[in-house]
């Protein structure tokens, strides 16, 4: 498949670009400094563009099949995700793009209190706005109009290893026996290439974990 991939200079970015090209997609990784990216391989397109800009999401999604978003803000500036949500969608529109993968936060699962995660008294404070920021983020991806899958992931996700072992679930935060929420990045990859290649989730929301 033909996808463009935003964000791909990031930890979870770069674990599902890795993962897509090894799985023989062809890749177009749209960054604001492709030099960063220091990958080389024959399936892979490195070019620049501005998540905040529509007209560079379009110019860079043109003729692709879909689209993955591995967007994340530094901390402190949550507001952006909305900003960048909006301009995505309509980057993506203009360049129609319907099929889009999002790589979300997991603070709006619901927990076994039927709670959401962030608003559970562990949720760390600093944590919040970020968390308040990603579900207002799914929200504008829900009522987008396009083919979209928010991706949520385990309440920790860490540069880890591969395994191709773990759980997927819907709008509740999966935890292990123990109660962690624990899943590696590389293996939150796997799942979203997953959902890119079999499209089980398009229209909703998947989360995974340990």
């Amino acid at each position: 498949m033909k996808i463009v991939l935003f964000g791909a200079s990031g930890t979870i970015g770069r674990a599902i670009l890795e993962e897509a090209l090894k799985r023989k997609h062809e890749v177009t990784a749209a960054v604001p400094r492709p030099e960063v990216l220091e990958i080389q391989h024959s399936g892979l397109l490195t070019l620049s563009a501005d998540l905040l800009r529509p007209e560079e999401v379009a110019g860079a999604a043109k003729d692709h099949e879909a689209a993955i978003s591995a967007y994340g803000p530094e901390f402190g500036a949550e507001g952006e995700l909305l900003e960048v949500a909006r301009s995505l969608v309509e980057g993506l529109k203009t360049a129609g793009v319907k099929r889009l993968i999002v790589v979300g936060g997991a603070g709006s699962l619901k927990t076994d209190s039927g709670d959401r995660l962030m608003d559970t008294p562990e949720f760390p404070e600093e944590i919040k706005p970020l968390a308040a920021a990603h579900a207002d983020a799914y929200e504008i991806y829900a009522q987008s109009g396009l083919d979209y899958t928010y991706a949520s992931p385990a309440a920790i996700i860490t540069p880890g290893r591969r395994t191709g072992q773990f759980r997927v679930g819907l709008d509740r935060l999966v935890v292990d026996e123990n109660g962690k929420s624990e899943i590696s990045a590389e293996d939150y990859a796997a799942a979203v290439v997953d959902e890119l290649e079999e499209g089980n989730f398009i229209g909703s929301r998947f989360t995974v974990g340990y």
